[in-house]
């Protein structure tokens, strides 16, 4: 099949988050299993000084908010995963500073409406071939809010023309909500502002309209699929998902992991390997070393024999850290356990954490940035891996750290329980457990499953046994391609099911 697959961010091009890695890994596997794939992503000036050599193809003007302006599609090849890619330049909009979506300063663009809608006309043209590249995909796959626009743009075309259309949700919150000027200003058709439509208490959602429009809506895990049907998750969406998933039209698929990158057995980043066979004891413990070394060098070998907690990710609420910095005193007085944490988010949260650190100097660590040596570090390093998230459609770091052998203790939401299998008399009886799930989000459930978790880890025969047993689970994206194959032969384009009612 002909897929054209629209993102974003695609990694290595640009990255903010899991979009870019799923943007790669999918489109990559599909090829694998002989699908024709072109990528299209906006041309970011990161993303052109990393493209390699690319060719303009085409030209165009596209109008909209008043002006017209011109329009330049770049072709290459995105040589690490061997896909066609087409880079859209449009004047003006693109080639700036900044990620994707905000300032250096971090506030975002005020035309991030303009610019993602404008994109989403682009992509729409591509489609149906107005390029003239003598190229027409059978399926448009887009993701997330800034290609919303594309299913509903391509409803308006012959239905015997038109690709099918699929839309991919990565995550609910980011709505994309714009006024109702952006609106006017983009010329869509009135009958549009409806709230069975892409209007939303007054605003435009653009994200709404790839819910409406999209021939199948899918979410990046079965559990989140469930959730996000429901008033606490729906992010006042949650009517319209509704009848989505009433019309067969919703479904949530696990995302995969890129296993080249993510693997213990060849990681360039860790000074041993290891693989669930062979030396996941041994070269973990100098893992293990090397990690603690890196953050107290003079207590390393000291640090080595009590157990070592990791947490990577944004510090924000959704992903907990709210409960882990409440938690951290409690388990600072009832456990030998020692905690790295590295990310950025919300300043609050990073003083609070630096705080704590400079309080527990010797069982606290904080990194207030990322490093991707320091990532792959902790999951070959760490024993355990903290990921208590309000709500997570996915989650890759749990993924990470089951093949790593570094037990994940989650909260039960979203991939985080379709993932992990928590510990009990059962999984332990049958072998099958891989970590610790908790239910309830609070400081205290937090402290007794990790204290749960503690447990475990002073039996050293068992818990060897549940690492080989995480280390052995399959989150290669062949898998999560082959459903999503499976999906696009389902599709036809014979127009789009309008039977949302109801917000």
């Amino acid at each position: 099949m002909k897929v054209l697959f629209a993102s974003s961010e695609i990694y290595p091009l640009v990255k903010t988050g899991g979009l870019a890695d799923v943007s790669a890994g999918l489109p990559a596997a599909l090829q694998t299993l002989g699908q024709e794939i072109m990528l299209i992503m906006p041309a970011y000036t990161d993303a052109l000084a990393v493209a390699g050599e690319v060719q303009e193809v085409a030209t165009m003007q596209v109008s909209g908010c008043g002006q017209q302006r011109s329009v330049r599609l770049l072709r290459g090849i995105l040589d690490r995963i061997g896909c066609s890619l087409l880079l859209v330049e449009i004047e003006g909009l693109f080639d700036r500073p900044g990620n994707p979506y905000q300032t250096l300063s971090g506030e975002d663009w005020p035309d991030n409406g303009e610019r993602f809608a404008l994109f989403s006309q682009v992509v729409a043209d591509v489609a149906m071939d107005r390029f003239n590249l003598h190229w027409q995909p059978e399926i448009v796959h887009c993701n997330d809010w800034q290609t919303g626009l594309v299913p509903a743009l391509l409803s308006r075309e012959d239905p015997n023309q038109r690709p099918g259309t699929v839309f991919t949700i990565h995550n609910l919150s980011y709505g994309g909500y714009f006024p109702y000027l952006l609106f006017e200003e983009l010329g869509l058709p009135p009958e549009w502002w409806h709230f069975t439509r892409i209007e939303f208490y007054g605003s435009m959602s653009m994200l709404k309209a790839g819910i409406v429009f999209a021939d199948y809506v899918t979410t990046v895990s079965p559990s989140y699929a469930d959730e996000i049907c429901t008033e606490e998750h729906g992010f006042g969406l949650h009517a319209v998902l509704q009848q989505r998933q009433k019309q067969g039209r919703l479904q949530g698929i696990l995302n995969g992991i890129d296993t080249q990158i993510w693997n213990p057995q060849h990681d360039p980043y860790l000074p041993f390997h290891y693989s669930a066979q062979r030396g996941r004891v041994a070269r973990r413990k100098q893992n293990k070393l090397a990690l603690l070394q890196l953050l107290d060098k003079e207590h390393a070998t000291a640090l080595l024999s009590a157990p070592l907690i990791g947490f990577i990710g944004r510090l924000i609420e959704q992903k907990g850290i709210d409960l882990i910095i409440q938690a951290l005193p409690e388990l600072m007085k009832s456990t030998n356990a020692s905690f790295v944490i590295v990310g950025t988010g919300i300043h609050l949260f990073e003083r609070q954490l630096t705080a704590l650190a400079r309080q527990f100097p010797r069982r606290i660590f904080v990194r207030i940035d990322y490093s991707e040596k320091l990532a792959h570090l902790i999951e070959g390093g760490a024993d355990m891996f903290l990921m208590p998230s309000r709500f997570e459609p996915c989650g890759l770091n749990q993924m990470y750290s089951l093949i790593y052998g570094t037990l994940p203790i989650v909260h039960a939401t979203g991939g985080l329980k379709d993932t992990v299998i928590d510990t009990n008399k059962t999984t332990l009886k049958n072998g099958t457990a891989t970590g610790f799930v908790f239910d309830s989000l609070t400081p205290a459930t937090l402290c007794y499953t990790v204290q749960r978790a503690l447990l475990q880890y002073q039996r050293p025969r068992r818990w060897q046994a549940m690492q080989k047993t995480a280390m052995l689970q399959n989150f290669s994206w062949q898998n999560s391609a082959q459903v999503y194959l499976n999906l696009y032969h389902q599709v036809s384009p014979q127009g789009v099911l309008y039977a949302c009612t109801t917000t």
